[in-house]
Parts: structure tokens; C-alpha cells; sequence
């Protein structure tokens, strides 16, 4: 039987914000933590997600988007909303320990003035410099 904390990061559409989330949580704490994403809305990944992260040595071609619904009765140790509408609207979860909330904005609009895979990559690396303590910190993995 699998011990390990279980952590599910949620978006509105679990297609970039919870998937790089996800990603850099496995690649980093995934000998301590079971993670997953989910969205409120599901969709499909961004392509660029999957670029910027095998670009740092992390394969997350296996990931899909997903459904919030699929995790609701589950027991999670932490859940963590990374955009404002998903914490707005995101279902309660009755089997969590732990709910935190770290919006990010959207890159999409973001990049609408900038370089895009600059734009991805930078959430990416703010991602990991702040939710990989964040885990540690909230779940005492020290």
C-alpha cells in the first residue's frame, strides 16, 4: 500500500497552469508525494507545456487533462488551486486535509505581448522556486 501524501493541483482547464504544477511536483518530490491535476473545466494540454518542460529534463508526455470530479472522494492530503477562478468555483472536496490557494496569471495573456515560450518558461520555473516549498512546508516533508 502506497503512503505517500497525495497532492492534486487544480486549474480551470488542467490544460497549462496545474499541468506544469504537476509535472515539476512529480520531477521534484515524487519519491514523497503522490501528484495529479485536475480542471473545473477540463481541456485539452498546450502544446508548449510539454515543450518547456522536456526542455528541463521532465517528461510529461503521459499527462492528460482531467476532471475535478474524478478526485472529489478521494482522500487528499493537500489540494492547491493555481488560478483565481478555479479557487472561485472549484468544488469542496470533503476528504481533504489541506487547501491552499497560489494564483498565477494566465500565459496566454501573458504572451499576447511577449515571447510565449519565454512566458511559459518563466511560470514554470516560478512554479517550481514556489509551490516544490510549498509542498514541503504544508505536508512537513522536511
Amino acid at each position: 500500500m502506497n503512503n505517500k501524501p497525495k497532492v492534486l493541483v487544480i486549474c480551470t482547464g488542467n490544460s497549462m497552469r496545474s499541468q506544469l504544477a504537476e509535472a515539476v511536483l512529480r520531477h521534484e518530490l515524487g519519491d514523497r508525494i503522490d501528484v495529479a491535476s485536475a480542471g473545473v473545466s477540463p481541456g485539452r494540454i498546450y502544446p508548449l507545456v510539454i515543450d518547456v518542460l522536456r526542455d528541463v529534463g521532465i517528461d510529461a508526455s503521459g499527462q492528460y487533462s482531467k476532471s475535478v470530479d474524478q478526485f472529489l472522494h478521494e482522500r487528499m492530503d493537500l489540494v492547491i488551486t493555481v488560478c483565481d477562478h478555479a479557487n472561485e468555483v472549484c468544488p469542496i472536496f470533503p476528504n481533504a486535509v489541506k487547501r491552499v490557494h497560489r494564483g498565477y496569471p494566465d500565459p496566454i495573456r501573458l504572451a499576447m505581448n511577449a515571447d510565449e515560450y519565454q512566458v511559459f518558461s518563466d511560470l514554470r520555473d516560478r512554479i517550481k522556486a514556489e509551490l516544490v516549498p510549498l509542498v514541503i512546508r504544508e505536508l512537513d516533508l522536511h
